[in-house]
């Protein structure tokens, strides 16, 4: 019934302006921010599959957005969400490794941590493999279950909450601990915010058929 229902609410952005406009403008900004990101490919073989299935990611991700999958401030003009930013998160091991001792799971979205150069930023990434003692992230790869990176110490996880997720998706980052500009999420990172169950961030979001 679900999948019903986002059928229906799908076919409604074109009925309605505002939605129509939203749209538009989203997927505007993504191409032009993932055309510049591709500029960089030089592997023709990748750059030529990773143009062929640029528009429909494109469209999936902006569609997810207007259909309000993600419930934060939208900024549809340079296709990001925005919030107050606030201090450097920090959270004790002990937590986080209770955490995710009990509740990592396989499709979980959670916060990580990049450290580099004093710079401080959150991402979100997505668990793909758990067994006893580590935890696979698509993108960043193994931690420990204490959130700790086995293969880089700029990497670290931390227990969702929806505070963090949100500064996550907005891409808050620090300098020094002093805030600056946020970054701006990639497009992955964009679709991968409607995959949050935002109605209790820790724990997996479950799809309906």
């Amino acid at each position: 019934m679900e999948a019903r229902n986002t059928d229906k609410q799908q076919g409604t952005i074109w009925q309605d302006e505002a939605s129509r406009l939203v749209f538009a403008e989203l997927v505007n900004v993504f191409y032009t921010r993932e055309i510049s990101r591709l500029a960089n490919e030089l592997d023709h073989g990748r750059l030529k599959k990773k143009l062929a299935s640029l528009p429909y990611y494109i469209e999936r991700a902006a569609t997810h957005i207007v259909l309000g999958d993600v419930p934060l401030q939208l900024d549809s003009h340079n296709g990001c969400w925005v919030a107050t930013q606030k201090k450097i998160p920090s959270q004790g091991l002990d937590k986080i490794h209770l955490y995710y001792e009990n509740k990592a799971e396989v499709g979980l979205v959670v916060p990580v941590v990049v450290t580099q150069a004093h710079e401080t930023s959150l991402c979100i990434d997505m668990i793909d493999q758990v067994n006893q003692s580590q935890i696979h992230c698509n993108q960043f790869g193994w931690f420990t279950l204490d959130g700790q990176g086995v293969h880089s110490s700029d990497l670290s996880l931390l227990r969702p909450t929806k505070a963090l997720m949100t500064a996550a998706c907005c891409g808050h980052r620090w300098h020094y601990h002093k805030i600056v500009t946020p970054r701006v999420l990639g497009l992955r990172e964009m679709l991968l915010a409607s995959s949050i169950n935002w109605r209790n961030v820790t724990k997996r979001k479950l799809v309906s058929g």
